[in-house]
């Protein structure tokens, strides 16, 4: 016991003198070793409490603007970004060398488990060169076309981007996109070809990719093994090297960029911010340029990649601010924070998404609204590309309209609603935005504008009050092997879709370029196109507009009824065939009954498609007419037969079939 007891008393020293000699340094100082109860506790990163749990301070002072380097790391999915990020906090010390560094930055429970980044994570390292120490703040960005928000608010807070490509697979689409957001925002692109320790890889043809579609010359590459950590230190010195310091003045007034926050329940909103002006420190009283709402900074720090206080942040750095913020509409993204009574300009902030998908959401049970609107106001807080309008529906009670960016992203959001909040919820199907052009001037005065949005195919205004209709269209790039081209095209013209380019990016893969309607591809096409190409194909889209198109408003009618979650808008010429894939899936979805259904699709008044369901047989349900018919044909019926049914009785008799158990 006495042992035991001076062997930990004895550590708790060193580890105070290591803390005071690292405190004089400006450096963080180790953990300490978790006691047995704690050990289990530490498996999980619980970010609530891990700057509580770090008493000394980082003096952010020792890093100047001219050794300060902002930059992200962007590329196509499943490049290995996660993977280079973990190998550069092993580099600078941030986390210890082990063999369970995967995906450090992605802290979600979702992302662990799809295998894929869904948000944007800061980390701050501390690099030494040439006899300098460096602040090198990181962003790790998710590579998925329906996060591509993330990335284009990251790239705000930098100067610089990692541009990661596959040395087996090369230039993909969301590479190309990823690029052309670095490009549009002038920052410095480092191009890294990874995985050349891959048995197919070819670096020297992903070089010439590089040089032929973004036009960097091939030398400028850096080579790695993110897996291995081959070559990884000189994607560092790169960045102290190409990437500039970023353009700020410290003696100016604070102004503070709000570009990421989430929700603790305990210490209220955390912001993430880039500080492009002055200094803030606890105790400073800041001013939301949104809200004019003044707060007392309760703490300020860095992600190492968890918290760690600091005494100040100064400009060019970022990091998080807790200011007191208890509501989640405070803190808005784009928002500028400043200084009490040093009014600035206020930040360009950003430019707002625009959800390309709409879907209704319900609560399981309306006892649980209240519950499930705090769940999805702190979850939008967290991914401000959500858009929310509230929405009723006569079948599942008051609910919301949900804009998103794709299908991924619904799911996703989804997901984390179910395993951070334990929302269970009603998603109705997905649908596109389309725009109406009013015909009258009473119908214009009404709606306040001629030209209306309709996000709920329910409000879909008749023929007759509109001259015309507008659906999305949206710019897709295919990026493929050339032995699939023939067969990618007939898809893409079967999705009603305009060829604009096609480029060889090199001897055996091919770029192309269509003008698609967005409700053609927003729930099947990627599926189809991965089909095909057995893989190899991958696909991005941008916005692109709107343009004039037939649409009709198509009803799915219950016996007669029309019922409004399943009414849908689709282009008249692909109706029948929409109206009777969605006839013969409900009627294979519905439960049989002990009377007919009828399942029909209309426009208008036209009943374009029809299905019945089947009766479900019982002793009690058998009339005197088929029992005597079934007794004449020497079967008996038995109890859950089913009993194909048409519409007469004749034919009926003659068409009976039995299946027995």
């Amino acid at each position: 016991m006495w042992t035991l007891a001076g062997q930990g008393c004895w550590r708790r020293c060193a580890l105070a003198a290591w803390a005071t000699r690292a405190a004089r340094r400006g450096l963080p100082a180790p953990r300490p070793a978790p006691t047995r109860g704690a050990a289990a506790e530490s498996k999980a990163p619980d970010r609530s409490y891990s700057s509580a749990d770090r008493k000394e301070k980082i003096d952010m002072s020792r890093f100047p603007v001219e050794n300060t380097r902002n930059f992200s790391i962007i590329a196509h999915v499943d490049h290995g970004k996660s993977t280079l990020a973990d190998r550069l906090l092993e580099l600078t010390g941030a986390i210890d060398k082990t063999k369970n560094n995967k995906q450090v930055l992605d802290k979600l429970q979702v992302e662990r488990e799809r295998g894929i980044t869904v948000k944007a994570q800061t980390a701050s390292l501390f690099y030494d060169y040439e006899g300098k120490q460096y602040l090198l703040n990181l962003i790790d960005t998710p590579g998925h076309v329906d996060f591509s928000y993330e990335v284009s608010r990251s790239l705000s807070a930098c100067q610089g981007v990692l541009l990661v490509v596959d040395a087996n697979e090369g230039i993909q689409a969301q590479t190309v996109a990823n690029f052309f957001l670095a490009f549009e925002a002038q920052l410095s692109v480092i191009p890294v070809i990874n995985k050349i320790d891959l048995k197919n890889a070819d670096p020297e043809r992903v070089e010439k990719q590089i040089e032929k579609v973004f036009d960097i010359p091939s030398d400028e590459c850096i080579k790695i093994s993110a897996k291995l950590g081959t070559n990884v230190e000189s994607v560092l010195q790169a960045v102290i090297k190409r990437i500039p310091p970023p353009k700020v003045h410290r003696k100016n007034p604070l102004r503070a960029l709000v570009f990421d926050s989430t929700f603790d329940q305990y210490r209220g909103v955390i912001a993430n911010v880039a500080l492009f002006d002055g200094v803030v420190s606890k105790g400073d009283k800041i001013v939301s340029a949104h809200t004019q709402k003044t707060y007392e900074v309760n703490e300020v720090g860095v992600l190492n990649p968890n918290e760690q206080p600091t005494h100040k942040l100064y400009a060019g750095q970022v990091g998080y601010l807790i200011a007191g913020m208890k509501d989640v509409t405070e803190a808005q993204i784009g928002d500028t924070l400043y200084l009490h009574k040093q009014p600035v300009e206020p930040l360009p902030g950003f430019k707002s998404a625009k959800p390309m998908v709409f879907a209704g959401m319900y609560p399981i049970d309306q006892s649980e609204y209240n519950n499930l609107k705090s769940a999805i106001e702190k979850l939008t807080l967290n991914d401000s590309s959500v858009t929310v309008h509230r929405d009723s529906s006569l079948a599942l009670g008051a609910g919301w309209r949900l804009g998103f960016l794709g299908l991924l992203h619904m799911e996703v959001f989804n997901q984390r609603l179910e395993q951070e909040y334990n929302a269970s919820v009603i998603l109705t199907t997905p649908t596109v935005p389309y725009k109406a052009v009013l015909s009258s001037a009473k119908l214009i005065k009404e709606y306040r504008e001629k030209e209306i949005t309709i996000i709920n195919p329910a409000q879909f205004p008749d023929k007759s009050k509109v001259t015309e209709y507008l659906e999305p269209i949206v710019l897709g790039t295919i990026i493929t092997p050339d032995e699939y081209t023939g067969k990618i095209m007939m898809l893409c013209q079967a999705r009603r879709a305009v060829q604009k380019n096609m480029m060889y990016i090199d001897q055996n893969r091919i770029m192309l370029k269509y003008l698609f309607p967005l409700n053609e591809i927003v729930v099947d096409f990627y599926d189809s196109l991965k089909s095909l190409s057995s893989g190899y194909a991958s696909f991005d889209y941008e916005d692109a507009g709107y343009q004039t198109a037939e649409l009709v408003k198509m009803d799915i009618l219950l016996n007669g009824n029309i019922v409004e979650e399943l009414v849908t808008v689709v282009h008249k010429d692909k109706a029948y065939s929409a109206g009777k894939a969605i006839c013969e899936r409900l009627k294979d979805s519905l439960p049989r009954q002990l009377f007919e259904i009828a399942i029909q699709a209309a426009l208008g008044s036209k009943i374009i498609a029809r299905e019945t369901n089947l009766i479900f047989v019982t002793e009690s349900n058998i009339c005197d007419e088929t029992w005597t018919t079934w007794k004449y044909m020497g079967k008996t019926p038995s109890k859950g037969s089913i009993l194909f049914t048409t519409h007469n009785s004749y034919s009926l008799l003659l068409s009976v079939k039995l299946l027995t158990s």
